[in-house]
């Protein structure tokens, strides 16, 4: 169906992410507008008709405004403010009976929720690791969480708070990152084991799920000043602002470990109740057993001319699946959910 009217929600980043500016990691999880932009003429090459709509404010009037043109809302957004930004646009397309892309409002606020999404992981029988919320920075470090630790804002994506001082190796610089995260993002802090072993990303498309190539950073790669993580500094500063990258796609796995690693993504997408896309990182320990420990929803689809290192879209064309192929994919899994008229 390419003679569909689509309203694309999106946000825009303001400035872009510095890890020695702890303001601007605030809208990491946004894009830059020449990235919306970019995305809109590939929809519309696609054959869509495009509305694009800021997921600001006034995002509801506007589509309340033009619902009755909207066949389909392409849920690219990440909200505004507030503990469950992320089921913002979601709650508003589904109060005005708009079918959209993606995942529902509960979906939505418990991914963006780290501890909660892990503790409804777990009751599955899915493996995550440990954890603790710091509220400001003063409790006692419970049982069972042994050094090193790695300490992550609660509720933000795109390694935002994430950087060459997020592992801590003793008490005090575990206190100080805390602090530093609870006064920079204005959210409790999460703290878990740091791993050793491997780490993948893992994008999966449909209902029920296509699992595309792993994805997987060689942290051999980084320069000597960067720390073997996904970090701010090697997001937005090696991968973005230099000719190379670390990521391996598709990561080489014997066959136990990549279905050790299908196994857990699919626990993971039925127990959270996903729907049509999403990303999955994992980390495997030093013995090589695997670890869910986020869930991007929706997970970044930067165009090539605007990254060649966006996970999804460099995963789908591992996958022999061209840009524009991929979006219309995301459309058509998303409309195959509804009974139309809805």
């Amino acid at each position: 169906m390419s003679n569909l009217t689509i309203a694309f929600l999106y946000n825009v980043r303001h400035q872009y992410p510095d890890p020695s500016r702890p303001a601007t990691q605030l809208e990491t999880d946004f894009d830059d507008p020449e990235t919306i932009e970019a995305m809109v003429a590939h929809l519309r090459r696609c054959g869509y008709t495009v509305i694009p709509i800021e997921a600001g404010p006034e995002a509801y009037l506007q589509l309340y405004e033009q619902r009755a043109r909207i066949d389909l809302g392409f849920n690219y957004s990440m909200g505004l403010y507030g503990s469950a930004r992320y089921a913002q646009l979601p709650a508003m397309l589904e109060m005005l009976r708009l079918p959209y892309t993606g995942s529902d409002p509960l979906t939505q606020a418990l991914v963006m929720n780290k501890a909660r999404m892990q503790e409804v992981l777990a009751a599955h029988g899915v493996a995550v690791l440990p954890s603790q919320v710091f509220q400001d920075g003063a409790e006692p470090l419970q049982k069972g969480l042994a050094f090193p630790l790695i300490v992550k804002p609660l509720a933000q994506g795109s390694s935002a708070g994430i950087t060459a001082e997020s592992i801590v190796h003793d008490p005090s610089r575990l206190a100080k990152q805390v602090r530093h995260v609870i006064a920079t993002f204005g959210e409790p802090a999460l703290v878990q084991p740091f791993l050793d072993g491997r780490e993948f990303s893992i994008p999966m498309l449909g209902n029920p799920p296509e699992i595309f190539p792993a994805i997987e950073p060689d942290f051999a790669r980084l320069p000597k000043e960067y720390v073997p993580i996904d970090s701010l500094e090697v997001k937005w500063i090696f991968e973005e602002q230099s000719e190379a990258h670390h990521l391996v796609c598709p990561a080489q796995l014997d066959e136990p470990l990549k279905q050790k690693l299908h196994n857990l993504v699919l626990a993971a997408w039925k127990a959270l109740g996903i729907r049509d896309l999403c990303r999955i990182d994992l980390r495997c320990d030093s013995n090589g057993n695997p670890y869910v420990i986020d869930v991007n929803s929706p997970p970044g689809l930067i165009p090539p001319e605007r990254s060649m290192t966006s996970y999804f879209p460099l995963s789908a064309r591992s996958a022999g699946i061209g840009y524009e192929e991929l979006l219309i994919k995301i459309v058509e899994s998303a409309l195959s959910r509804y009974r139309f008229p809805y």
